[in-house]
Formats: structure tokens, C-alpha cells, sequence
């Protein structure tokens, strides 16, 4: 494809705070489908090993590190001058989303960032208890400033692949769903008819159900952490508590599982390392698979989006939701090495480029479960290949990220006044018709699977065989 569309006009600055591989990969991207005056685009960085890319792209490079101290200062002038409305693209680690996305709203900014992220120190803070280090944490963060400032400039929380695109993924599938199952209804137009449409499925869970099957031309040496993005991201949210959207199907609570008091009260997160946590899923390259249970924001705003409450206000449904994460082999190397040393992160890390890549695709999608077709994935199968071809900088996990960011974006400028949204308040049509071209192919499949095929094998295991789709039978102990 090479007629690209111009999706918007942006009239104001352009500040993308982190340049790491997924603000390299989404500049392009920003170049092709919006109008701008690029002598008004700054990057914001501390590390500036790739500022001739940001040069030779003719944008301006600050080197700086955006912290609690300064983030006023710094970003302010940015973000203001020359008249317009700016956009702060905030695609760093190390920095408070709601800090940000508050001032940018102040300064009537639009704002997108890809998780909900804290302050420097936060994840690996042991004065905190795994309650207080959750997604669930720093989400309610997010709710809390949307309901001490409704309306608004729009602010996109949350806005990547995964949390982001996955919730429009849950939405498509759920129709496709509901056309093969017979549901003669209307298409939902508001959050309790979509919970209704998924209960009236018998949609029990969501797994966040991937496989990175992209393969290095080069063995992965000791003591490098390699993967195909953000290693530091990975290792921060592998070391929160593991965490799930809780289903009110589900009869078993694990024993070193925690609820949480406050807040929507959709999830429970497990005392023990996300990334140290297995699950059993499913995806159609890989079929049954093991997968890490890696905390999400979306697994608990998925279950809060769908959950259906009574007239007293108590939950009468919800679906289950978690990620079932396998990465690139090499990632998988990388955290048996991590754990091995108890958690100590490799010095050295790595992340693939798209020539440092043999093969492999990224299967992203969704696995909808316990309705009367079993279960149905739904997803993106984008590999190296098609990524090379359209999109420079990015592999194939990179570009499901930055094309979901400027989805998100260009729903922002032409809804510039919604206020604070998740990916699952936005227009899923519009965002998967901007970013659908980046994304291979996306397909649905049907599966006979369930988490007990196959089981008991040679050995006694604490099973529930009344129900397939228990958490009982999904977790791996």
C-alpha cells in the first residue's frame, strides 16, 4: 500500500516523550496520517543513542529525562508553544501518566499514552505491599482524576495492543460471535448492553491469548535479557503481582490470592511474580500453549467494562480476563534466567530489531470461552515479513502498538473534548478501520480446546471436571 490516508490535522506541538522502540516505530506513523508543521514535533528522552533518527527525520531531540520534579517545566513550554492544540504522545516508562495527562489537560493538550505507568521507583518499591503495586492501583489512579475533572480535553489511557486494541478485539468478536450463535438483538450502543450481549452468549472469560513465534538470527547469549520490545517494561510489569479480571462463574480463589476493598472491585491480583506465573491458553498457530500471566491493564478493564449489576448495585455477571502471554522464545530464556537469580534483571538487554529477525509472526487476539461454540480466538497475525514491507523502525509486535497509538490518536482529534477514555470507551470501528492495515491478518477461529484436554495424565491433579473453564483448571500449579 502506498496511498496512505491523512487522518487528521494536528495544529499545535507535537511532544513524544521516549524515543525507545516503540516511539521510533510510531513517528513514521505520525508522519504518514496527520497534517503538521514538523518544526513544531520535539522528542523528549534521557537516553539520546537514537537522536540522528529523530534528526534525520527533521525533528528536534531533547535530551532529558521527565521526572516529578520538572515535568511542569519541561513540558509546559513544549506543549504550548506556538498556539494550536498540542498532543502529548507519551510513550515512556518512568513517568506518571496521570501527572501528565492531568497537566496536558490543564494546558489543553490532547494526551495518549500505552499503560498506565508511575512514577520511577514505584514497581520495585518493597515499602509497598502487592495491593498498592497493582494495574488495579494505577488504573483506579486513572478513574479517580475522570471523576475529579469529567469532560474535557481527551485524554487516551491505555492505548496500545495490549491494553488497547484487544478491547475493540473482545468487541468485533463478540458480534461475529453473536451472529453465528443466533442473537437476533441490536447491536450494543451503550456498556450494559455489551455486558448483556456477553451474558447472554454464555461468554464465561477473555484470555489476552498470544504467541510471539519471531525468531533471532543469533542464539540469545547468557546473561542478556532479549525481547522484541520494551525489556524494561516487560521486567516492571513481570515483577507486579499477578492479576486477573475475576468472573462471577469462577467457584475456586487461589489460596495466596487477594481481593481488593476499594474501586470497581473486577479483579483479584495472586502473590507471586506475573511472569512467574503460568496459565493454560490457546492461540491457532501454536494451539494449546502455556502462557505467562503477566498483569494488564486490560484484564481488569475488560471485566469491569462487561460486568452486569442488579438493581442494589452487586454483580450479577462478569467474565473472567487475563493475559496468557508466551513471548518470543528468547524472552522466555531471558525471564528462566531472571527467575533462576531470583529475580535480579540481566545488566545487558536487548531488544530485536527488524534485521536481527529471521521469521515469525505476532499472534495477538482474544479467546472468548464457556459459551456454546466452546471457544472462538480472535486477532491479529502480523509477521516480520508484512511488517517490513509497510512500516520501517518496528517488528511485528512493535507495529500492533504504534498502529493501535495512532488509532487512538486520530480518535482523539476527531473527539477532542471527550475527556479521560479508555480503549474501551472509544469507537472500536474507527480505531480497527485506521489500524486494521497494519495488522496481517485478522481472522477468527473456533476451537474444541478446554483447559482440561487431556488431563488427568500420569499424575493426580485438583481439578474441577464439572466446568472446563474454572480458573481452577486454567492456572498451572
Amino acid at each position: 500500500m502506498t496511498d496512505w490516508p491523512v487522518h487528521g490535522r494536528i495544529d499545535g506541538p507535537i511532544v513524544m516523550i521516549g524515543f525507545g522502540s516503540i516511539g521510533k516505530g510510531t513517528l513514521p506513523l505520525i508522519e504518514r496520517h496527520f497534517t503538521f508543521d514538523k518544526t513544531r514535533m520535539v522528542i523528549v528522552d534521557p537516553n539520546d543513542s537514537d537522536r540522528a533518527l529523530a534528526e534525520k527525520h527533521g525533528v528536534r531531540f531533547v535530551k532529558a529525562a521527565v521526572t516529578q520534579d520538572n515535568y511542569r517545566e519541561l513540558l509546559t513550554p513544549l506543549l504550548s508553544a506556538g498556539g494550536g492544540q498540542g498532543f502529548c504522545v507519551n510513550l515512556s516508562v518512568d513517568t506518571s501518566s496521570v501527572a501528565i495527562m492531568e497537566l496536558c489537560r490543564e494546558i489543553g493538550a490532547l494526551y495518549i499514552d500505552t499503560v498506565a505507568e508511575p512514577w520511577a521507583g514505584f514497581y520495585f518499591d518493597k515499602s509497598m505491599g502487592p495491593e498498592e503495586r497493582s494495574n488495579y492501583a494505577l488504573r483506579e489512579r486513572v478513574l479517580d482524576a475522570r471523576r475529579r475533572n469529567p469532560g474535557g480535553p481527551t485524554a487516551v489511557s491505555c492505548c496500545g495492543a495490549n491494553p488497547g486494541m484487544v478491547s475493540w478485539f473482545v468487541k468485533r468478536a463478540l458480534l461475529n460471535l453473536a451472529v453465528d450463535l443466533g442473537d437476533a438483538h441490536p447491536d450494543p450502543r451503550s456498556k450494559e448492553d455489551w455486558g448483556k450481549l456477553a451474558q447472554r452468549l454464555g461468554v464465561k472469560g477473555i484470555h489476552i491469548a498470544e504467541r510471539d513465534t519471531q525468531r533471532s538470527k543469533k542464539p540469545k547469549p547468557m546473561q542478556v535479557f532479549v525481547n522484541t520490545w520494551s525489556v524494561e517494561g516487560f521486567v516492571s510489569e513481570g515483577m507486579q503481582p499477578a492479576e486477573l479480571g475475576w468472573g462471577t462463574h469462577e467457584k475456586w480463589l487461589p489460596a495466596n490470592a487477594g481481593t481488593h476493598s476499594k474501586g470497581c472491585g473486577a479483579a483479584i491480583y495472586i502473590n507471586q511474580p506475573g511472569a512467574n506465573t503460568r496459565v493454560r491458553s490457546w492461540t491457532p498457530t501454536a494451539q494449546a500453549q502455556y502462557g505467562y500471566l503477566v498483569t494488564h491493564n486490560e484484564a481488569i478493564s475488560i471485566s469491569d467494562w462487561f460486568t452486569v449489576r442488579d438493581e442494589s448495585g452487586d454483580a450479577v455477571y462478569r467474565p473472567t480476563c487475563h493475559y496468557a502471554y508466551h513471548p518470543c522464545n528468547d524472552a522466555v530464556l531471558s525471564l528462566h534466567e531472571m527467575f533462576g537469580q531470583e529475580g535480579a534483571v540481566q545488566e545487558a538487554q536487548h531488544i530485536l530489531d527488524e534485521n536481527e529477525i529471521e521469521d515469525g509472526i505476532d499472534e495477538l487476539g482474544v479467546l472468548l470461552y464457556g459459551h456454546e461454540k466452546n471457544a472462538y480466538w480472535f486477532g491479529s497475525q502480523l509477521s516480520i515479513e508484512e511488517t517490513r514491507r509497510i512500516a520501517p523502525y518496528q517488528n511485528a509486535t512493535g507495529l500492533q502498538v504504534t498502529s493501535a497509538v495512532l488509532s487512538g490518536m486520530v480518535w482523539a482529534i476527531e473527539n477532542p473534548s471527550a475527556g479521560i477514555v479508555e480503549a474501551d470507551d472509544i469507537d472500536f470501528r474507527r480505531c480497527l478501520e485506521v489500524q486494521t492495515p497494519y495488522l496481517g491478518p485478522v481472522v477468527g477461529v473456533y476451537t474444541d480446546w478446554n483447559p482440561l484436554v487431556g488431563r488427568p495424565g500420569f499424575f493426580p491433579e485438583d481439578i474441577d471436571e464439572s466446568d472446563p473453564w474454572q480458573f481452577r483448571n486454567v492456572l498451572v500449579r
